[in-house]
C-alpha cells in the first residue's frame, strides 16, 4: 500500500527559519553580474517603478548566492534577472522571498518574474506563464554516501519530494514507491535525509549537486532520471513583458552569456560534472 505524507516544514529548524523570512524584500544592485547587451534596448512595464521585482525561494546556492535577499549580489538566476533589468534600463533588482507553491499559485501580483529553478510544464502553464528556457535539468536521487540503489530498491524506499514540483510528479507516476513524503521546502527534506527519516531525496539534479557538495561527504547523488525538462522564469499569466523577457534570454543563449554564467556561478558550487552521474530506469 502506497503512503503519501505531507511533512510540515515547521518540524525542522532550517525550514522554520526560512518560512519566517517569507516576504522579506531587498533592492539589489546588478554591477557584480555578467551583463550582456545594450542597456535600455528593450521596453518593460515593471510591477514597481524603476526596478525589476523578482520572487525567489531560498536557499538556492549557485543560483542565488546569499541566505537573505540583501546578501545576494550574484548567482545564475539572480544575474538572469539582473540582465533583464539592465536591458530594460534599470540598475536594481528587487528580491522578494516566497516559496515554490506560492509562485505557482501566482499569489503576488506585484512581481515581474519568479526565479526558483522551476521546470516548464503544460500543467503549470494553465495558471502561470514561463519565459524561454534558460537551463536543462534532469531528476536526481540524493542518498547517504554508500547507499546502493536500483529500480527495485527505489520502490521500497521512503522517498522525500518537494511539494508541487516535477520531481514529486515523477516519483508518483514513474517510480511508484510505497512511501512518499512531501516537504514544503528543500531544507526540511534534506534534514530528514540526514536524520534517517527518509532513504532518498528526489528533485532536480542541479539542486542536489549543490547539497551534496556542501555535505562534507555525507551525501551523494546515486543516480538520475532523464526527463528532458528545462527551467524557465515564472511570469504572471498573460504578462505584457513576456516577449521582451524572452528576447533577453534568447540573446543570452545566442551570445554565450548563459553558458558563461553556468560556468561562473554553478560549476564551483556543484563540485562535479552532472554528465558523469549515471542514468537510471524507473
Amino acid at each position: 500500500m502506497k503512503t503519501t505524507r505531507v511533512i510540515s516544514g515547521a518540524l525542522f529548524i532550517a525550514s522554520a527559519i526560512l518560512l519566517s523570512s517569507t516576504g522579506m524584500a531587498s533592492a539589489n544592485e546588478i554591477t557584480k553580474c555578467i551583463l550582456s547587451g545594450k542597456k535600455g534596448d528593450i521596453s518593460i512595464t515593471p510591477a514597481n517603478p524603476g526596478v525589476i521585482t523578482a520572487e525567489i525561494a531560498l536557499p538556492n546556492p549557485g543560483w542565488l548566492n546569499g541566505d537573505t535577499p540583501d546578501q545576494i549580489v550574484d548567482g545564475f538566476e539572480y544575474c538572469l534577472a539582473a540582465n533583464i533589468a539592465h536591458r530594460a534600463g534599470f540598475d536594481e533588482v528587487k528580491l522578494v522571498v516566497s516559496s515554490v507553491p506560492a509562485m505557482i499559485a501566482n499569489n503576488n501580483q506585484k512581481k515581474d518574474l519568479g526565479m526558483a529553478t522551476l521546470s516548464i510544464t503544460d500543467e503549470r502553464k494553465k495558471v502561470i506563464d514561463f519565459s524561454s528556457p534558460y537551463f536543462s535539468s534532469d531528476i536526481g536521487v540524493l542518498v547517504k554516501t554508500g547507499k546502493k540503489i536500483d529500480a527495485s530498491a527505489m520502490k521500497t524506499f521512503r522517498i522525500g519530494v518537494l511539494q508541487g514540483t516535477t520531481g514529486a510528479s515523477f516519483v508518483t507516476d514513474h517510480i511508484e514507491p510505497s512511501d512518499i513524503r512531501v516537504y514544503s521546502e528543500n531544507p526540511a527534506m534534506f534534514a530528514a535525509l540526514m536524520a534517517g527519516q527518509i532513504d532518498a531525496a528526489v528533485t532536480d539534479t542541479a539542486i542536489l549537486m549543490a547539497q551534496a557538495a556542501k555535505s562534507n561527504g555525507a551525501l551523494e547523488i546515486a543516480g538520475q532520471y532523464e526527463t528532458g525538462e528545462s527551467y524557465g522564469a515564472i511570469l504572471p499569466k498573460n504578462s505584457p513583458n513576456k516577449q521582451a523577457i524572452d528576447k533577453v534570454i534568447d540573446d543570452m543563449r545566442t551570445d554565450g552569456t548563459l553558458k558563461k554564467m553556468a560556468s561562473t556561478y554553478l560549476s564551483g558550487v556543484w563540485g562535479a560534472d552532472p554528465t558523469t552521474i549515471p542514468y537510471l530506469q524507473p
